[in-house]
């Protein structure tokens, strides 16, 4: 036998005769978040056409396949499922928007939107990133809320305020880690503590809160708890 013709040889030697090849087609593209670059990137959906080749000339169709995302950085390719992850910049406006209603839905339930928590609401919304809120804008946009919804203040969490909070909430709570969603609460327990003990009307939207955020209810009762005790 000659040396390199061996079983392994003829091996080698047939997969550089036969083999198959994907002509893929684009449909669409756009910006998402990469999990192979770690960022956001442009993508380009798309499908495949598979075909058994010899010699590399293609000869007969194995099918198609796809779709697929690939990365114009990377040039990796990802199930459509990666577009259900939001870009940076989405994640960050989602996030900024739910900080925001929370601290509304609580000043609301607080019946009395008083100066501490007003700058405290407000200070945890300037963090999220909106960098101008003020004290004022939060105290109009709550008077505007209960008109909107037909509530008064100081009334437990109503369907509207409960719909304004997971429309906010849920699209976000699947991207968090369980620290994050812990933080939105915690945050919205701040404001609350602010000017006194939680009132009823405080506890149904907190609980409302950490529902939509996916918290059971035994840890948000624990997590209301720790936010009283002085750190």
């Amino acid at each position: 036998m000659l040396p390199g013709r061996g079983r392994n040889g003829r091996a080698t030697g047939l997969v550089r005769i036969l083999g198959t090849r994907t002509a893929w087609t684009p449909h669409g593209d756009g910006e998402f978040f990469c999990p192979g670059c770690g960022g956001d990137r442009n993508y380009q959906r798309l499908t495949g056409r598979r075909r058994f080749t010899v010699l590399g000339v293609p000869v007969l169709p194995r099918g198609e396949t796809g779709p697929v995302v690939e990365c114009a950085s990377c040039r990796r390719h990802f199930g459509s499922d990666a577009l259900d992850h939001p870009t940076t910049i989405r994640f960050s406006a989602m996030l900024r928007d739910a900080v925001h209603t929370v601290a509304l839905a609580v000043l609301a339930a607080s019946g009395t939107c008083s100066r501490s928590a007003l700058e405290t609401a407000a200070g945890g919304v300037r963090a999220a990133g909106f960098a101008d809120c003020t004290e004022e804008q939060l105290a109009a946009l709550v008077e505007a809320l209960a008109e909107d919804t037909g509530r008064f203040l100081d009334e437990p969490c109503g369907a509207g305020l409960a719909i304004e909070l997971h429309e906010a909430l849920d699209p976000l709570a699947p991207h968090l880690a369980l620290v994050g969603r812990e933080s939105i609460l915690l945050q919205g327990a701040r404001i609350a503590l602010a000017d006194g003990p939680y009132s009823p009307a405080e506890r149904d939207v907190l609980a409302t809160v950490g529902a939509a955020l996916t918290i059971c209810a035994d840890d948000v009762t624990r997590l209301l708890a720790a936010a009283r005790t002085p750190s």
